[in-house]
C-alpha cells in the first residue's frame, strides 16, 4: 500500500487549525505562514474532493462533511502520537499538555483546592481545564478527560466510577420559619421546589426518595428551573426554595446551620461521579496521573461528607 505522506501532513495542519481556531493561531504552532497553513488545507481539500472548512474574515468553522472526516481522522492521528510518545519514553512520564473536560461543580468545589498540588508534582504537565455542562464529543474535541456527575450512557468510552453522593433535600431556616417544614415527602407538592435540568436529557430531574428498597418518587414544582448548581444552591440558602442536592458540596452548611436536612430518614438516593475517557489499550501517563489525583480527592472529599 502507497503512503501518501502529503496527505498526512495536510491532516496534521487540518487538525491543528481545528484546535488553534484559526490559521494564524496554527501557523504559530506549525512554525508555519498563514498563507502555508491555507495553502496545505487548500491542498487537503483538493485531495479529498469537499471542503472541510467554512472561513470567513472572522471566524472558521468546519463543514458537516469536514467534521465528519476530522471525527474519521482523529483517532488515528492520536493513534501516531501515542505510538511516538511510546518511543520518546512519554508514556511512562507525566507531561506534555492534558485537556480535561469537567463539570463545573466539581470543578469548584474539588478540583480547584487540590489543583496546585498536582501542578507542583508535575512540573511538566500543562493542564487546561474546560468546565462545562455536558460532556460532549470527547475524540472530535480533543479531550483526553472528562470528570461528570450522573449515570454515562453505553459507548465506546471507559467510564470509571470515582464516588457515589448522597442526595438531599435541603431547605434554609429563613425559608422553613415563613413556610413550615415538610413532615413527609409528598408534603413537597405544597412547597417551591427549585428544579434542576438534566443536561443530558434537557427535562428537569424527577425528585425521589429511597430507603432500603423502598423508591418514592415525588412530584415536585417551582418558580424557577436553573442549570447551574452553584446558582441553585445561593437561592435555597436565600430562602427560594426548597433544593436537592448533592452531600458532597454543602455539609459545611448543614454544620453551620444554613441548611436543614429535611429527611434524614430517607438516606438511600446516591449520584455518582465518572472519570471519562477514550477507549485505549494504553492511556498515557498523564491521563493516568490524573486519573490517581481524582480517585486521592474524591476520597478526601467522601470523608468529610
Amino acid at each position: 500500500m502507497t503512503f501518501d505522506g502529503r496527505l498526512l501532513a495536510g491532516v496534521s495542519v487540518l487538525a491543528a487549525v481545528v484546535e488553534a481556531g484559526s490559521f494564524a493561531r496554527a501557523a504559530e504552532l506549525l512554525g508555519l505562514s498563514p498563507s502555508g497553513v491555507s495553502r496545505a488545507v487548500a491542498r487537503l481539500e483538493n485531495r479529498v474532493g469537499v471542503r472541510l472548512l467554512d472561513r470567513t474574515t472572522r471566524s472558521l468553522r468546519l463543514t458537516a462533511e469536514g467534521a465528519r472526516f476530522y471525527g474519521e481522522v482523529l483517532p488515528h492521528l492520536e493513534g501516531i502520537e501515542d505510538a511516538a510518545s511510546v518511543a520518546s519514553g512519554s508514556a511512562s512520564q507525566v507531561r506534555g499538555r492534558l485537556r480535561i473536560n469537567v463539570d463545573p461543580f466539581f470543578s469548584c468545589l474539588v478540583l480547584a483546592p487540590h489543583l496546585p498540588a498536582l501542578c507542583k508534582k508535575y512540573p511538566d504537565l500543562r493542564i487546561e481545564i474546560y468546565t462545562r455542562d455536558s460532556i460532549g464529543d470527547l475524540v472530535s474535541d480533543g479531550i483526553d478527560l472528562a470528570v461528570r456527575f450522573g449515570p454515562q450512557p453505553l459507548s465506546s468510552m471507559v467510564a470509571r466510577l470515582l464516588l457515589e453522593t448522597r442526595i438531599l433535600t435541603v431547605a434554609s431556616p429563613a425559608y422553613l420559619e415563613q413556610y413550615g417544614r415538610p413532615q413527609r415527602p409528598e408534603d413537597l407538592a405544597g412547597h417551591a421546589c427549585l428544579q434542576f435540568r438534566d443536561p443530558q436529557t434537557g427535562h428537569p430531574f424527577e425528585w425521589q426518595f429511597q430507603r432500603g428498597r423502598t423508591v418514592l418518587p415525588v412530584a415536585t414544582s417551582g418558580p424557577v428551573l436553573l442549570t447551574d448548581v452553584n446558582t441553585m444552591l445561593t437561592m435555597c440558602l436565600a430562602g427560594a426554595g426548597i433544593a436537592q442536592v448533592m452531600a458532597l458540596g454543602v455539609r459545611g452548611h448543614l454544620d453551620a446551620g444554613r441548611l436543614v436536612d429535611l429527611f434524614p430518614d430517607w438516606p438511600g438516593e446516591v449520584f455518582p461521579l465518572y472519570a471519562v475517557h477514550p477507549s485505549r489499550r494504553n492511556p498515557a501517563a498523564k491521563v493516568r496521573a490524573f486519573l490517581d489525583f481524582c480517585l486521592e480527592m474524591t476520597r478526601i472529599a467522601a470523608q468529610t461528607t
